[in-house]
């Protein structure tokens, strides 16, 4: 009796952890080319969907995307872009968090959420020459081919 107790308690525990692998945010609209690369998957880009810690943006040369996450940092990702979702960790009872995003090529345009009030290197883009750290602004980025 006591086992079984024991291991009820247990896998209620387990039931209640947070998933892994958490959605970050979503894709709030998109135009031509554009896809989600998650792991070996290459999905084509669709309103509503979710994105994770770790997905690459790509967009062709008529491609453009938008996203929303969940702390509120918003991107509008240009044509002929690559960037990938790096890193992003969010408390949302604290408003605490970290955030990465590298930008390997193309346009960007973004508007920072709570996460960059944080603290000084809380949300960060990185290039193939320069990191940014960002502190509530708004900016757009460019990164030749």
């Amino acid at each position: 009796m006591v086992r079984w107790s024991l291991v009820l308690v247990l896998l209620t525990l387990g039931a209640a952890s947070p998933p892994t692998g958490a959605e970050i945010g979503r894709i709030k609209s998109t135009l031509g080319a554009a896809t989600v690369e998650r792991g070996a998957d290459k999905l084509p880009a669709a309103i509503g969907q979710d994105l994770m810690p770790g997905d690459w943006l790509e967009t062709g040369k008529d491609g453009k995307i938008s996203l929303t996450f969940v702390d509120d940092t918003r991107f509008a990702i240009g044509p002929d872009s690559r960037i990938a979702l790096s890193k992003f960790e969010y408390d949302a009872t604290t408003q605490k968090g970290s955030f990465i995003a590298s930008v390997e090529r193309g346009s960007i345009a973004v508007v920072s959420g709570r996460i960059s009030k944080s603290g000084r290197d809380a949300m960060q883009l990185k290039t193939p020459d320069s990191t940014l750290s960002m502190r509530g602004t708004r900016f757009i980025l460019v990164v030749p081919r």
